[in-house]
């Protein structure tokens, strides 16, 4: 069955182009001003809309085990709720396994968990739990034989690595074509600021981002920024970034010619510390914390300027009725992490495009051709060139959408963004030229995601740090 797009503006992170796009086979065949159908291609109607690539969440957490709880989204009802969001290909950060086990541990795993369940294309990022001889043997066939380019490093967290550990690993990683992905906060401070907040009786969820200042977060980003310095220019990645100091660090690095890239995500953007003090406080805890309201600004003024390279969700869902049962009100005792890989396209699409703040193709240079070029899946995903796979989104600038959980398909029991009613409307999403959700209903099937085995990182095809990047269309 071919498909064809008609009326529409295509665009890409180069620019918008008044053009039709013909589907066939699952892949882009033609890009013209005028494609005539024949009698058995199937039309799609775009007028006044955006045609734009599948977005791209390279930061999700799916069946999760973070061992007092398990996530409520498994890989079936999370790219469920990525499909209806408008993004058609995830890549999971792998949770933990058991002390001691080898990186193909959890592939494994992670492999049974999602086979025959996404609905969108999928893969996922190496994690590395502990440092030793056999585990930096066995990254090379991680990245060669199994398609895992990225791998992920923690600063805290029950496998905090050491700074000789992560020496080691930076200096592997770029040795065998993998970017390092790191979440980089300060764990003796962190762990010092929360037990001087319970020994004092502070307990309540306003405590958490007094728990981790941004400051444990910055200083953690300074370092790892260093110790890659210090490992040969490793490549390096900053996952889940919320402040404008840690922002100022990583621009200084790339100043003085250092190859790296960071990640903010919607909640960043678009939420602040003020929601711990609602009644359901304990539904917004996640780490790093939600910032005050000045770190948005120096946020967006990042992503305009091209200083942030990507936006994903760090999608790790755990009802309110988990969080409670599990931590009766602690912010302590509470697992971390928001829902949102259903809303992380409308939310940028409607705050960035349509609030002025980016240009259409910024924001798909954010949601996908950055992630695809950095992450492997360049020049299969996060385009529109012919050949590429027809993984497409049509964006309506028209209208407005609110945001709901009961109208939302993820497995959870509420939604951070309850209530926002945000400009424009998502209405249509294709995965390999498939309709899987047209104006919020799913119309895609569990297992017809497939695994995709990424290629090797190539710095030549990852971001330009210097080339001016369009931000407001003028």
């Amino acid at each position: 069955m071919k498909r064809l797009i008609k009326h529409g503006v295509l665009v890409d992170a180069q620019g918008e182009y008044r053009q039709d796009l013909l589907i066939e086979n699952g892949v882009i065949l033609e890009r013209a001003a005028d494609i005539q159908p024949d009698g058995e291609t199937e039309l799609i109607d775009a007028s006044g809309c955006y045609v734009m690539p599948g977005g791209i969440d390279v930061h999700t957490h799916f069946n999760i085990d973070v061992g007092i709880a398990r996530s409520c989204d498994d890989f079936f009802s999370g790219t469920r709720a990525a499909a209806c969001g408008g993004t058609t290909t995830i890549v999971d950060h792998m949770g933990f396994g058991p002390a001691g086990c080898n990186l193909h541990h959890q592939l494994a795993r992670y492999h049974d968990y999602a086979a025959e369940q996404a609905v969108i294309d999928y893969s996922f990022h190496g994690v590395v739990q502990h440092v030793d001889d056999a585990i930096l043997h066995e990254m090379a066939a991680m990245v060669q034989e199994e398609g895992i380019s990225s791998f992920k490093l923690y600063l805290t967290y029950q496998y905090k690595l050491g700074d000789h550990d992560v020496l080691r690993a930076l200096a592997r990683l770029k040795e065998v074509g993998a970017l390092a992905t790191v979440h980089p906060e300060n764990d003796a401070a962190i762990a010092a600021r929360r037990a001087a907040l319970l020994a004092a009786g502070h307990h309540e969820p306003w405590y958490h981002p007094q728990s981790r200042p941004l400051q444990c977060e910055a200083e953690a980003i300074a370092r790892m920024i260093n110790l890659a310095g210090l490992a040969g220019n490793a490549p390096l990645y900053i996952v889940h970034l919320s402040n404008g100091l840690g922002l100022e660090y990583l621009k200084l690095a790339r100043r003085q010619g250092q190859p790296v890239w960071v990640e903010t995500c919607p909640q960043y953007l678009l939420l602040d510390e003020q929601c711990y003090y609602k009644e359901n406080g304990v539904d917004f805890l996640l780490s790093p914390p939600l910032r005050g309201r000045s770190e948005q600004d120096k946020l967006w003024v990042g992503i305009a300027a091209g200083d942030i390279d990507t936006v994903a969700t760090d999608h790790c869902n755990f009802s309110h009725a988990q969080r409670m049962t599990l931590s009766g009100g602690d912010f302590s005792r509470c697992p971390n992490g928001l829902p949102g890989v259903e809303n992380r396209m409308l939310l940028l699409f409607a705050h960035g495009v349509l609030g002025g703040r980016i240009s259409p193709s910024r924001f798909v240079a954010l949601t996908s051709a950055n992630p695809a070029r950095l992450f492997g899946l360049w020049p299969r995903k996060g385009n529109l060139q012919l050949g590429s796979d027809a993984d497409l989104v049509v964006m309506d600038p028209r209208g407005d959408t609110l945001i709901s959980h009961p109208l939302l398909h993820d497995n959870g029991d509420y939604s951070p963004y309850e209530g926002m009613r945000c400009p424009g409307r998502l209405r249509l999403t294709l995965s390999r030229g498939e309709t899987v959700a047209r104006d919020g209903e799913f119309l895609g099937r569990r297992g017809n995601g497939r695994f995709l085995a990424r290629a090797p990182f190539d710095p030549e095809l990852a971001p330009d740090r210097y080339s001016p990047c369009p931000a407001v269309a003028g």
